[in-house]
């Protein structure tokens, strides 16, 4: 199976927006007689994640088992992994989608899974749908929380949306850490912003990308972080100065920047290379539009 990595809040849409992005984990999983489970790690992460039943995939197969009454076979996975950790490119959620798709593999004319079910699955675990929807589902994903749990609506990113992830190679940032930094309640005035900002972000990714740059701008979360990655802040406040629409992705921090055009990433890449203090990485990504998919094999046995 192969899932997308995501980049979430998109600005303004913070805990709402989401996006997935070309850029993929990928996923073998066999079932054997012994219980338990153990996991072959290739790529990033290799040597630094569990690789017993305490990793977050075995986890999430785990979690999904249970949730429908069904008995966790033993399990054989091999994790093909390219998403960087602990970069605001939704890994975390990459991993725990994964699990889920795997169970829903596995679990093939045995039971069901509809959106709205893998979607509370996941959520269960990640905490909040805005990466873990657009990793399941692709493309760009309007999330809402319902008494029945969480609501998802999948829209079409416009082809003119060119986006760039800059990725520093020596930081990271904990989503925990990141909430930890933002206030318990924030001026009316702000949300307001907030609101208006995010409605035109969503005009602008699917209709009109020449209003990213207005349609990125945020009050609710960003500048309270800037704290704790300020290389990141700095840059972001270089690249808007020049017209580019900047946003730290997801948890940061790493920059996503959401060109109108190919030639504004291509700026943007140029920027970061002359004023960064440290080593960045810029992908040239394009949207996923499919989201996660699974392939069974021809003997049933693995997804």
């Amino acid at each position: 199976m192969r899932v997308p990595a995501t980049t979430a809040n998109l600005g303004p849409g913070f805990d709402t927006l989401g996006m997935a992005l070309a850029v993929y984990d990928e996923l073998q999983v066999t079932v054997r007689e012994q219980p338990g489970a153990t996991v072959r790690v290739i790529g990033v992460g290799e040597g630094e994640v569990p690789t017993d039943e305490t990793n977050l995939v075995v986890r999430s197969i785990a979690h999904a088992f249970a949730a429908v009454g069904q008995e966790l076979p033993g399990l054989d996975l091999v994790a093909h992994n390219t998403i960087p950790h602990g970069r605001g490119m939704g890994s975390s959620g990459a991993a725990i989608v994964s699990g889920i798709m795997a169970a829903k593999g596995l679990l093939e004319g045995v039971v069901e899974f509809d959106a709205d079910r893998l979607l509370a699955l996941a959520t269960d675990l990640e905490g909040h749908p805005d990466n873990v929807a657009p990793a399941l589902f692709g493309g760009l994903t309007i999330t809402w929380v319902t008494p029945d749990g969480p609501r998802f609506k999948k829209l079409i990113v416009h082809r003119g949306v060119s986006p760039l992830v800059a990725v520093p190679h020596e930081r990271t940032m904990s989503t925990a850490l990141a909430r930890s930094l933002q206030p318990e309640s924030v001026p009316h005035e702000d949300a307001i912003f907030n609101v208006s900002r995010s409605a035109l972000l969503i005009a602008a990714l699917v209709q009109s990308p020449e209003l990213l740059l207005a349609a990125t701008e945020d009050k609710l979360h960003q500048s309270y972080r800037a704290s704790a990655m300020p290389e990141t802040d700095a840059l972001i406040h270089l690249l808007r100065a020049d017209g580019l629409a900047a946003v730290v992705s997801g948890a940061g921090p790493s920059i996503l920047v959401l060109g109108s055009d190919p030639g504004q990433r291509l700026r943007a890449a140029e920027l970061i290379e002359q004023h960064a203090e440290s080593t960045w990485e810029c992908l040239m990504l394009a949207v996923d539009f499919r989201g996660a998919t699974v392939v069974l094999h021809s003997d049933d046995a693995a997804a």
